[in-house]
């Protein structure tokens, strides 16, 4: 017989204003156990999370119906708590990682400061104790060099080492339960590996529940005990993460995994005829300057280092690599918003290294950007005729009834509706957001596209419907695309190249097979090696060990 649950959410039903974002949701965690909940963007698995912590309140929702019960003995009705009656629990016994640590942490805060705050409220620390208690903590959770960490602010840290933090935060008091928001969704799959590990590791230490929240069907099979599949706030299915994967009982299941890239099972793109390349860039090279401390001088840091590469029109080359590595500094070097230290880019033949502010900004039609964040990326402020015509008014000075007309055929070109036109960003889905940021990008006729992160923060079938979509205009319009990315296996479905970039050099490039199938350098094979498999891991596997920055110095020549 099992033991009583230690998190069990019964019939829950959360509402936001009129739409009822949860519906009548059930299910138990236990101690030790990872429950997943998988879903679509807007299937209220967020929402979910919320109503737990009780934070729904705080983004303009409600729980209409239902109970949260938290402990296997006496247990408390969360829902029933007030706000001051629910800050005995939150942060001490039920905790939560949210998805973008960069937004979680305060931003002028120390981060010792900011985990002691957890620690001094919850267990009546001092300050001293709780900067001992702090260290300890980050240490905890692997961060190298804890006692310096304390003092550093968020932005001093890479984005896998912020996650830390927040888990550092999350654990600190170790909660009975974990609630993790899509916690590595914006992280390349080596750190991604690594925080799963830790979690898994640290779960065990401590015993607790983990209530894991993604769109990642491989992150679902490396995790998770059981899964909750949830599709516009209804529970679609519930299972064991192995019957699950064996034989979805749900469509909607099905359709979840099939949408799911995996690697070395996505179709290959067929190379493109050769032609004149349409982008070169020739030994780029990009270093900023460091403060070297008080009274020292600044020095200066590499980030590109003699990049190299080509594309010719009609072929995507998938640029991959750990956070850090210089790919996002790359995009921006050869489109000129930094400006470069050395090389060449050459766009349709024309330099533009050398051009002045003038004619670089009537080449820039020529080479678009698509971003990760499609909301930060367009104006709350513009309806979106506006939006995605901006470009075009801007080279070619288009207006009034012509402009209107381009508009209505950039939103059917993006298979968008026209009525769209008169809508504002927020009104738009994720992946409706990026359509619109890609029909700005098609708005002067580029002949390559440049996108950075586009769908990584995109759920799997969102993602895919985007990245089918960049395929087919790619075939209609042959417009060239550099597609950065971190997640290897879509990558591998839109690419037919791919260059490999390690510490600001590319390391490996090739086709496409050639490099996925026989990768040589060790970082490539490091990068394949932390790829969540869409299967569930089995009895006693072994969890993969990923060879460190050392090795890869000493057999790959790496420096």
């Amino acid at each position: 017989m099992l033991d009583a649950p230690v998190l069990s959410v019964k019939s829950l039903t959360v509402a936001f204003g009129s739409h009822t974002a949860v519906r009548d949701l059930s299910f138990d965690i236990h101690a030790g156990e990872t429950l997943a909940l998988v879903g679509e963007s807007g299937s209220g698995k967020s929402a979910t999370a919320l109503s737990v912590m009780r934070l729904i309140e705080r983004e303009g929702g409600r729980i209409t119906a239902g109970q949260i019960w938290l402990g296997a003995q006496a247990p408390i009705d969360l829902a029933q708590l007030s706000d001051h009656g629910m800050q005995t629990h939150r942060g001490n016994r039920i905790s939560m990682i949210f998805q973008e640590p960069m937004t979680s942490l305060n931003p002028v805060m120390r981060i010792g400061e900011q985990l002691g705050e957890v620690l001094r409220r919850h267990q009546g620390m001092g300050r001293k104790e709780a900067r001992i208690a702090a260290e300890r903590a980050l240490d905890q959770v692997r961060i190298p060099d804890p006692a310096r960490r304390l003092d550093q602010y968020p932005h001093e840290l890479s984005g896998g080492l912020r996650q830390r933090v927040m888990i550092a935060i999350a654990l600190a008091c170790r909660p009975d339960v974990l609630i993790a928001d899509e916690p590595t969704t914006a992280l390349d799959v080596t750190t991604q590996a690594e925080v799963l590990k830790l979690l898994k590791s640290l779960q065990q230490e401590i015993g607790m529940a983990i209530l894991f929240i993604t769109h990642d069907m491989g992150v679902v099979a490396e995790i998770a005990d059981r899964v909750v599949v949830m599709r516009h706030g209804n529970t679609e299915e519930v299972a064991y993460t192995g019957a699950l994967f064996k034989a979805p009982q749900s469509q909607y299941a099905r359709d979840l995994m099939a949408a799911t890239p995996k690697l070395g099972l996505s179709p290959l793109r067929p190379q493109v005829p050769s032609a004149e390349p349409v982008l070169k860039v020739e030994g780029l090279s990009k270093s900023f300057a460091r403060s070297g401390g008080f009274l020292k001088a600044k020095v200066k840091v590499p980030a590109v280092k003699g990049v190299s590469f080509e594309i010719r029109p009609g072929e995507t080359l998938g640029l991959v690599g750990e956070s850090g590595c210089g790919k996002s500094t790359l995009s921006r070097t050869l489109m000129r918003l930094i400006e470069p230290d050395a090389g060449r880019v050459i766009l349709a033949g024309r330099e533009l290294t050398g051009l002045g502010t003038q004619a670089l900004q009537q080449a820039r039609a020529d080479v678009q950007m698509v971003f990760q964040d499609p909301f930060a990326s367009l104006n709350p402020r513009m309806k979106v005729r506006d939006l995605i015509t901006e470009p075009a008014y801007l080279h070619s000075g288009l207006k009034g009834a012509a402009r209107a007309a381009l508009a209505s055929d950039l939103l059917e070109m993006v298979t968008l509706d026209a009525s769209a036109a008169d809508r504002y960003p927020h009104q738009f889905s994720g992946g409706q957001r990026q359509r619109l940021c890609l029909a700005r990008a098609l708005s002067v006729s580029p002949k390559v596209i440049v996108a950075d992160e586009a769908v990584s923060a995109l759920d799997v079938s969102t993602a895919a419907r985007v990245t089918a979509l960049m395929q087919d205009l790619q075939e209609k319009l042959g417009i060239a695309f550099l597609f950065i990315s971190h997640d290897i296996a879509v990558v591998e479905r839109v690419s037919h190249r791919i260059a490999v970039m390690y510490r600001g050099e590319i390391v490996e490039a090739g086709e496409t097979e050639q490099v996925l199938r026989s990768p040589h350098h060790p970082y490539t094979k490091r990068l394949l090696s932390a790829v969540p498999s869409p299967l569930p891991r089995k009895p006693g596997r072994q969890d993969l060990q990923l060879p460190s920055h050392k090795t890869l110095v000493l057999s790959g020549g790496v420096t």
